[in-house]
């Protein structure tokens, strides 16, 4: 039978390690600098509440590479209200949720659980397959998107604009200038020389 529990044999399930105690004497091993090193930032008092990405003081790692631009970025810029969102809903969902025929709207994306928000735009994207005839409004469509849902037979319908982006002229090269063609006796005296006249040999 096992031995009765009590507070003479009391045992914890996993040896407790003690931990060290520095600063106690230079006998106990962490005396004097107790693990600090001599003097710096770190061997102070509150050296501990330095915040994450703190490099000493110099411009942090994080400002001084480039960002990556675009609303889908993590690092997006610039950020706040000028910062575009979307949600995005792709097309092997809709065929999943919806029945053949029905019309899809962000309203009725929201009852099905797709999209969370009406105040958020919704991008349909063309992840998936789609075998069903059905009719999509959204603020955005990918191009995939809009083959896939024309090709089983549905419509898309534009809740915004689509953005045109403007592609860059470049300005062509000014062609080089021609060089006038240069005759081979080109500056080279052609005249006969003047023959002596008879008074000027007398």
């Amino acid at each position: 039978m096992a031995e009765d529990l009590n507070l003479s044999n009391l045992q914890p399930a996993q040896p407790r390690k003690e931990r060290k105690r520095i600063g106690r004497g230079l006998g106990s091993g962490k005396g004097r600098y107790s693990g600090r090193g001599i003097k710096g930032q770190k061997s102070r008092a509150g050296s501990h509440k330095m915040p994450a990405g703190f490099e000493g003081g110099q411009t942090p790692i994080d400002m001084r590479l480039g960002k990556l631009r675009g609303a889908t970025s993590a690092d997006a810029m610039p950020i706040g209200p000028f910062r575009t969102y979307n949600q995005p809903v792709n097309v092997g969902d809709l065929g999943r949720f919806f029945d053949a025929g029905a019309e899809v709207t962000p309203e009725t994306l929201k009852a099905t659980g797709l999209v969370r928000k009406l105040s958020i735009d919704v991008k349909v994207l063309g992840e998936g397959e789609l075998t069903k005839k059905l009719s999509v409004s959204a603020h955005g469509f990918s191009k995939s998107a809009v083959e896939k849902i024309e090709a089983a037979g549905g419509t898309v319908i534009w809740l915004r604009e689509p953005v045109v982006k403007k592609r860059k002229r470049h300005k062509a090269a000014a062609p080089a200038a021609e060089e006038p063609e240069t005759s081979e006796t080109e500056g080279e005296d052609t005249a006969e020389p003047d023959e002596p006249t008879e008074e000027a040999s007398e």
